[in-house]
């Protein structure tokens, strides 16, 4: 889950950058950021018994010359409760995003009106999931999907530096091997107040827009998930809680399978920064 977009302080920094500027040193803008966000969901979609669970986030990124990046690894049920939604399938989810700066590649200003930064954008979504058994034409539930597109650091009224990408995705799930729509996503991370000790009170949230899914795979053409959270912000440390909304989300309409994919689900988050 893109919650904690960026390091303490860089993200503050980063909403107010002006347009990026590689001319002289490719690494002058290099940074780095890690941290572990112990969570908990409650009836977290698209499970029909709306089942809680917890998981542990390992989420880190940073640039490095033209490389962007952002990432996590999810560790579910870690009690390994029979009660867990969770219990008996994967136990791990990857998310990977390199973006590779169009700027940086070109030792050229790019920019242009609200636009800081071009990339070209990628995205890769992994689970611990099998591809479809061999033989049989039974399609497991594995995600493995390969997302590739354009995306621009935009300087949002108010918000500051949102972060978009439009992707093409394509499903390597299985046998399918094949393109299948689209997706808009786009993350920002909003300071609101800062204390007297120097911690702060941030909103960050995310939105990924899907559409134009083919009807071979899915039973909605578009699918759409939206994050925000109220985040305290420390040094080393962070709390916070998140609401998302689902609508139909990865493409699964509403109640097919006997899936819930509309509606809302709660978070809770504490987050130890290295």
């Amino acid at each position: 889950m893109r919650k904690l977009l960026l390091g303490l302080g860089i993200a503050a920094a980063a909403s107010t950058a002006m347009a990026a500027d590689y001319s002289d040193d490719i690494h002058k803008n290099d940074y780095s950021w890690r941290q572990f966000n112990l969570m908990y969901a409650f009836n977290e979609l698209p499970d029909p018994k709306g089942n809680d669970h917890d998981y542990l986030e390992m989420e880190f990124g940073g640039r490095s010359g033209i490389v962007d990046l952002y990432g996590y690894i999810d560790v579910f049920n870690l009690l390994s409760s029979d009660s867990s939604d969770k219990y008996g399938s994967d136990k791990m989810f990857l998310k990977l995003a390199p973006r590779f700066s169009l700027d940086g590649m070109t030792g050229k200003d790019l920019s242009f009106g609200p636009v800081q930064e071009l990339y070209i954008s990628t995205l890769f979504n992994i689970n611990g999931g099998h591809d479809t058994d061999v033989g049989t034409d039974k399609e497991s539930d594995a995600v493995n999907n390969a997302f590739f597109g354009l995306g621009a650091d935009v300087n949002v009224p108010w918000l500051g530096k949102v972060g978009m990408n439009l992707y093409g995705l394509y499903d390597m799930t299985g046998r399918r091997q094949d393109w299948n729509g689209y997706q808009f996503s786009a993350n920002w991370f909003k300071p609101l107040t800062t204390f007297e000790n120097g911690s702060f009170l941030a909103y960050q949230g995310y939105v990924d827009y899907q559409f134009g899914m083919k009807s071979e795979y899915t039973s909605s053409s578009t699918g759409l998930a939206n994050f925000n959270g109220l985040y305290w912000h420390s040094k080393r440390y962070a709390v916070g809680y998140g609401l998302k909304y689902f609508h139909d989300v990865y493409g699964i309409q509403n109640g097919q399978f006997g899936l819930k994919t509309t509606g809302f689900t709660q978070y809770v988050d504490v987050t130890y920064k290295f």
